[in-house]
C-alpha cells in the first residue's frame, strides 16, 4: 500500500519548514509569493490533502460551518447548500446542517447547544428562524459567528445577506397592469413572517401608486404549502366576480391554484393568470409553466458563506461588503395579456 504523503514530505521537497507549510494550508498571508507558490507545487503534485483534524487543532479551528433552518422547502435548502458548499469546499470548511423549530419553545437553546456540541465555528441562519433577532443576540453573547439569510436588512452588513422581495413584487405589480389586469388577487404567506409583508407590501403599494387598490376579500392568508395553495385558491375562484390573476406567495401555494383551476374548468391563462414566488424546480415543469419571480438561492448562499469565512477568520474577503440580492421577475405560459 502506497504511504500517504505528509506535511513532512512537502516540507522536506519545498525546502522550508513545517510551519511554513501549515502556514500556506491555512490561508496566512505572511508567506512569500514565490515561496508560496513552489510549496503549492509540492503539494499538487503530490496530492497532499491535509488532515482536517490536525489543521483544525493548529489553527483553534474545527473548520465547520453550521447551517440553521425550519423550512420544509426542500428544493430551496438543496439550493442553500450548493452556494455554501461551493464556498466551504474552496476554503476547506466541512457543512454541518441542524433542523429546528423556531417557535419551539427551546428554539434558542436548541441552536446554542447545537453549535457547541457539534464545535462549529460559525453558522448561517435560513428565514423564518433567521428572522429571530432573540436568536441573533444569544449567538452574539456567545460569541458565536453568524450570518443571517432574510428580505429585510435586520443586522449589520456583515451579518446579513438580504433578499430584495419587495423590489421584485414592484416589478411584478407593474407587469400585470401592463397586460392589462385590473383584478387582482393575492395569496399571502404566514403574516408574521418578514418575507410576506415584503412581498405583500411590494405588490399593493406598487399597485396603489398605479392607481389599484386590492379590497380585503382578495388578500387570503396561506401557509406555504401547496395544501394552503388550493385551499386559499377555492376561496378565491368562488367569489364573484372572480379575479383575473392570482398572485401567490411562493411557487408551491402557486401550483396549488393551477390545480384548482384545473378542477374548476378554468382555463390558465385565458381566463385566469397566476403568478408564484421562488422559481423552484417545478415551476417550468408544471403546465401550464409559471411565471415566478426567480430568487437567486444559490448565489445568496454562496455570499452567505463567503460572510462567514470572513468573519471566522477575521480578514475581509472579496465581496464581503455586498449584502443585497435582487431577485428578478420569469415570464412563462401562466400569465398573458388581456383580451377583450
Amino acid at each position: 500500500m502506497e504511504k500517504k504523503p505528509t506535511i513532512n514530505d512537502v516540507a522536506r521537497l519545498s525546502g522550508v519548514s513545517k510551519r511554513t507549510v501549515s502556514r500556506v494550508i491555512n490561508g496566512a498571508t505572511n508567506v512569500g509569493a514565490a515561496t508560496r507558490e513552489r510549496i503549492q507545487k509540492v503539494i499538487d503534485e503530490l496530492g497532499f490533502s491535509p488532515d482536517k483534524q490536525a489543521r483544525g487543532l493548529a489553527a483553534s479551528r474545527s473548520y465547520l460551518i453550521g447551517l440553521i433552518y425550519d423550512n420544509p422547502d426542500a428544493l430551496y435548502i438543496d439550493q442553500v447548500q450548493r452556494g455554501v458548499l461551493s464556498v466551504c469546499s474552496e476554503k476547506g470548511y466541512e457543512l454541518v446542517v441542524h433542523p429546528c423549530h423556531y417557535r419551539s419553545d427551546d428554539f434558542i437553546s436548541n441552536c446554542i447547544n447545537f453549535v457547541r456540541r457539534s464545535n462549529i465555528d460559525g453558522v448561517i441562519v435560513l428565514p423564518p428562524a433567521s428572522e429571530a433577532n432573540e436568536l441573533a443576540k444569544a449567538l452574539q453573547n456567545h460569541g458565536i459567528n453568524y450570518v443571517r439569510m432574510a428580505s429585510v436588512k435586520i443586522d449589520e452588513q456583515e451579518n446579513i445577506v438580504v433578499s430584495d422581495d419587495r423590489a421584485a413584487l414592484s416589478d411584478m405589480a407593474r407587469y400585470l397592469v401592463s397586460l392589462g389586469h385590473k383584478d387582482i388577487a393575492i395569496i399571502s404567506g404566514p403574516k408574521h413572517y418578514y418575507s410576506t409583508v415584503e412581498r405583500l407590501e411590494g405588490i399593493t403599494h406598487t399597485l396603489a401608486e398605479l392607481g389599484m387598490t386590492v379590497p380585503p376579500e382578495r388578500i387570503i392568508e396561506g401557509k406555504n404549502s401547496y395544501e394552503s395553495g388550493i385551499e386559499c385558491a377555492r376561496t378565491l375562484l368562488i367569489q364573484t366576480p372572480r379575479p383575473q390573476v392570482i398572485v401567490a406567495n411562493n411557487d408551491e401555494m402557486a401550483a396549488g391554484v393551477l390545480k384548482v383551476a384545473h378542477e374548476m374548468g378554468i382555463d390558465v391563462p385565458g381566463e385566469l393568470s397566476v403568478a408564484g414566488f421562488d422559481d423552484n424546480l417545478f415551476a417550468s415543469r408544471v403546465i401550464p409553466s409559471l411565471t415566478t419571480v426567480q430568487r437567486p438561492v444559490v448565489a445568496m448562499a454562496g455570499l452567505a458563506a463567503k460572510k462567514i469565512v470572513a468573519l471566522i477568520e477575521n480578514k475581509p474577503t472579496e465581496d464581503v461588503d455586498d449584502y443585497i440580492v435582487k431577485p428578478h421577475l420569469i415570464i412563462r405560459e401562466s400569465t398573458r395579456k388581456v383580451t377583450k
